[in-house]
């Protein structure tokens, strides 16, 4: 099987030195394992989606050093590959849609009767508020909720592993169920969702191993549950540290002081990145 990876950005903002190490991670993987790299462009958000940053984005991967096969793939392209996932999970009766606001949200959580609210992927974990409300016909003007309760149920599954390397992680069903809860995976006016829309892409284009984040590893197993449901290959997951300043937090697209960009109006070179993210030119560069 041939080493297929990818990058994933989302072009509303600059590239910092955490986009840099995982696109470095990723591409010089694939590289090192005589794989494929691909480039797409998570820009389902088309109100903060800009085609300036898309632009900006390839030119500092370029910069770096970084090649990708094949064209770069637009999420905001892929609506009707969504859609029509969506229309089978909706006739699996796994979907509904729900009309809550995130102050809706919060406001039953914090009921009394439903004690301290959890945290989950998404901010509060969805308390079921619109789970038994008769659904009608499927619609994409309305957010839809995948019912992880039934989805278990339906495809008898007890518990997700997720293996890297030689480390094991766990979440039963009542684990995914209390921490995770009904995901959205149908956004207003976006037409999917990051769960569903990742787990397409992925599929599409064969990706055999996902490098990401360790702030994504919690939604992993949401991810392979939809592989599960949809038949789909799981690829293997590989999680990596973030980048983080010298006070510990961890960098975000509002730190312009860390974009690559600045960086190379100051003149420094690719390796000098290379060297600040902790790789080694010499091992995995190419």
């Amino acid at each position: 099987m041939i080493f297929r990876t990818r990058f994933a950005p989302s072009p509303t903002g600059p590239l910092h030195l955490g986009h840099a190490y995982s696109a470095l991670l990723a591409h010089d993987l694939a590289r090192s394992n005589q794989g494929q790299f691909f480039l797409r462009m998570d820009d389902i958000d088309q109100s903060r989606a800009k085609g300036h940053w898309a632009e900006q984005i390839k030119d500092d991967l370029t910069w770096l050093g970084i090649t990708w096969d094949g064209p770069v793939w637009s999420q905001n392209a892929r609506s009707e590959s969504y859609t029509k996932v969506l229309q089978r999970l909706w006739d699996l009766g796994l979907l509904y849609p729900c009309s809550c606001s995130r102050a809706d949200i919060k406001a039953a959580a914090n009921a009394p009767q439903e004690g301290a609210p959890v945290l989950g992927l998404d901010g509060v974990v969805y308390p079921g508020t619109c789970r038994h409300i008769p659904k009608g016909t499927f619609q994409t003007d309305t957010p839809l909720r995948l019912n992880i309760k039934k989805a278990l149920q339906d495809i008898d599954l007890k518990i997700i592993t997720l293996t890297e390397s030689s480390e094991t992680s766990q979440q039963t069903a009542p684990q995914m169920i209390e921490n995770i809860g009904d995901v959205v995976l149908l956004r207003k006016n976006m037409g999917t969702s990051y769960h569903l829309s990742i787990v397409i892409d992925d599929a599409d284009q064969a990706i055999t191993d996902v490098i990401r984040g360790e702030d994504l590893r919690e939604a992993t197993f949401i991810h392979i549950l939809l592989q599960k449901i949809l038949g789909l290959y799981t690829p293997n997951y590989l999680h990596h540290p973030l980048v983080r300043d010298e006070n510990g937090k961890r960098l975000a697209k509002r730190d312009d002081a860390r974009a690559i960009s600045k960086y190379r109006e100051e003149g420094l070179t690719r390796d000098d990145i290379r060297s600040m993210v902790g790789f080694d030119t010499k091992t995995l560069a190419t």
